[in-house]
């Protein structure tokens, strides 16, 4: 798989989704109204997005374990668990990325559970950036759209050791601007990357954004 072989995904998925009342995770995907029922959710259809570019998919989970873990094991994923997801996102995103580490990887593609999956061709172009951005020293690719900055984040290993290092009050955006100078913010032409899905408002009106990206 080349390059592909030293990349793990890491999708964090241990919130839990108070302000949407169910859990993202599990929202069907595409959302009713955008196009035909697929039998997907935002997780499964993230899983299968992203196994077609990582050697391997891990999902971080906390309380939810119980109803993440079938679709997990179904896609072929791993699961991760935060053993204190109320710590914050922050400390899920510190425990996908120790397990990187662990499987002897060294780079990450992370994403939130409540960020729509992106279109396959944006993963192939962070993916070609992000080898080229190491090549030149940089620690991660970030991609944009219209000036606002999303997801996927493709980190290498000095940007991986970052977060771990940061203190655990500390959260990712912190991190980041720490390090803005190493990092290539890539300008891309998906909407997707910067929608994220908090309410049951945002989820019903998803469907129009789904059909107007398509």
């Amino acid at each position: 798989m080349g390059f592909a072989s030293n990349l793990c995904a890491v999708i964090l998925a241990a919130g839990e989704s108070s302000r949407m009342g169910r859990d993202k995770a599990l929202l069907p995907w595409p959302p009713p109204g955008a196009a035909s029922a697929t039998g997907e959710t935002f997780l499964s259809a993230a899983i299968r997005l992203f196994a077609a570019y990582v050697d391997i998919v891990l999902v971080v989970a906390g309380k939810n374990e119980p109803s993440l873990a079938p679709i997990v094991y179904a896609k072929g994923a791993s699961l991760v668990v935060n053993p204190d997801p109320d710590r914050g996102q922050f400390s899920s995103l510190k425990t996908g990325l120790q397990e990187v580490l662990s499987r002897g990887r060294d780079a990450a593609m992370i994403t939130l559970v409540d960020r729509p999956p992106v279109r396959p061709e944006t993963l192939q172009t962070l993916e070609a950036a992000f080898e080229q951005a190491l090549h030149h020293r940089k620690w991660a690719v970030i991609p944009e759209y219209q000036g606002t900055h999303g997801h996927p984040i493709l980190a290498g290993r000095e940007m991986i050791e970052a977060f771990l290092r940061a203190p655990d009050s500390s959260n990712a955006r912190e991190v980041e601007h720490a390090h803005r100078a190493l990092i290539e913010y890539l300008p891309v032409g998906d909407p997707l990357v910067t929608v994220n899905i908090d309410t049951p408002e945002q989820y019903a009106a998803l469907s129009v954004s789904v059909l107007q990206s398509s």
